[in-house]
């Protein structure tokens, strides 16, 4: 069985390929549990899935410069903070494959940190942003 060492992951943000700032990538799905117990003599919970819940977080590391994330994601009069955006994350920069898939989706870009770190530290950003509808997995 092959593994995966994350060293090229493709990221783009609104059609803006962010990929050389990532340094940390999560797509993560949650499914609500819905509980439906009735009395019964069994004595035991029973459950139902319920709403799945997408999100992505992204770790950039920050740069203020034309096509780093600060300008990208937080232009002065455009900023994409408060809009939903689209996103495309592949685990490789290569061709979209069945061993290179890529999650497409948007995603509400609901915070940004303008500037994060301590003294000597690199600067970076960390942003949760959840994610409205369905991922979306491309094999070719």
């Amino acid at each position: 069985m092959a593994r995966l060492v994350l060293t090229d992951v493709a990221v783009t943000v609104n059609a803006i390929d962010l990929s050389q700032f990532i340094s940390s990538v999560t797509l993560t799905t949650s499914v609500d549990v819905v509980e439906t117990t009735g009395m019964s003599s069994a004595a035991v919970k029973t459950r139902l899935p319920g709403l799945k819940d997408n999100s992505v977080t992204l770790e950039f590391n920050q740069d203020f410069a034309a096509g780093g994330p600060e300008i990208t994601i937080n232009a002065v009069g455009s900023s994409l903070v408060g809009t939903v955006v689209p996103i495309v994350v592949k685990p490789t920069s290569g061709a979209v494959s069945s061993t290179n898939p890529s999650y497409s989706f948007s995603a509400v870009c609901s915070e940004w940190q303008n500037l994060q770190g301590a003294v000597g530290e690199l600067s970076t950003v960390s942003a949760t942003w959840p994610i409205t509808g369905a991922i979306t997995k491309a094999a070719s």
